[in-house]
Order: C-alpha cells, then structure tokens, then sequence
C-alpha cells in the first residue's frame, strides 16, 4: 500500500467512473480494510452488501434523495458497496447502552467507511459516501435483516474526474488546548 498522509490528503468524492470493471480481488482487499477497522468492544457491527447487479443498482439510486449529487454515481459505478450496521450491539454491555450516545454503531461504521474510503483510493478507486436515502427502502430491497439498517451507499469505481480540494478550516479553528 501507499503512503497514508497522501491518501489522506488526495483522496475525494468521486461521483463519475470509468466504464471499467473492478476486480473481485480488488473489491475484496477494500472488504479488508473493513475487517480490519476498530470498533467499540472489537463488536464488529458493520454488514457490506457488494452490489454488482444494475437492476438493484438502478432500484437504490431511486430511494437516494433527488437532490443528491451522487445518486447518477449509484447507477453508474461499478460496485455500490451498502454499509450496514447490526444495531443495539456497539455501545452495549449486558444488553445495556453503556454511554450517553447510546448506540456507537455509527460511530463504527464512519471508521469502517473511511478504512473503504481510504484502501479504494490506495488501489486506484474512487468513492463516494451516500447517506440521503430512505434506508426503510434500502433494507427492504436489499433483504436486509431487522437488527440491521442500511446506513450509507458507497459506490466505488475507477474516477473519470479529478475534483478540486474542497476549502478546509484551519487547525486553530477547531483544535482546542486544555479546554475548550
């Protein structure tokens, strides 16, 4: 793999790929990177449903919001990848919420989305994080069990764009010394 801090500093949403297909071996090292994310009590909360089929593709990009600049990269990519997460799990200890944010299942699932983020854009791959859909709808097309949600869409593919580097904050803007 590549150098970290780059990967961190050029990686971007992609929303337009390429025609070109994404190996099994290669969508399989992204799922490696999920396997190795930390998660609250090593829970491991998180379910990925590789989507490779353009009926189900086409049928998500109809629940993501119409206002969704990705929802044509739903359609097009060559992999979506549904990050799904088994609820009531992270955060819990003896079947009792263990802190004041309750479920950490989010929690977890953003550090596994960007283990995908990151891995993909080591291997040449562009993403996108989806998460303005109505994942009532994502879980019933996707047979998604009832301890389970649908939580983000990731489409994956080779990038047909280069975005520009969005406006970032500042360090002394929101690193605080001692207190806040």
């Amino acid at each position: 793999m590549g150098d970290l801090w780059e990967a961190i500093e050029q990686r971007r949403s992609i929303r337009k790929f390429t025609d070109q297909d994404i190996s099994e071996s290669l969508t399989e090292q992204v799922l490696e990177a999920v396997k190795m994310a930390p998660s609250w009590a090593n829970t491991q909360c998180w379910e990925v449903v590789v989507i490779r089929d353009e009926g189900i593709k086409h049928a998500l990009a109809d629940i993501v919001s119409p206002k969704n600049p990705a929802t044509r990269a739903v359609k097009t990519a060559p992999v979506v990848l549904a990050l799904c997460g088994r609820k009531n799990v992270s955060g819990f200890y003896k079947g009792k919420s263990s802190t004041k944010f309750g479920d950490w299942c989010l929690f977890d699932l953003g550090i596994a989305t960007q283990n995908i983020c990151l891995a993909a854009h080591d291997l040449g791959l562009g993403t996108v994080i989806v998460g303005l859909l109505d994942h009532d709808r994502a879980n019933r097309l996707l047979n998604v069990p009832g301890e389970c949600d649908c939580v983000a869409l990731i489409p994956m593919g080779y990038p047909n764009q280069t975005p520009k580097v969005p406006k970032r904050r500042a360090i002394s803007e929101f690193a605080h010394q001692d207190t806040f």
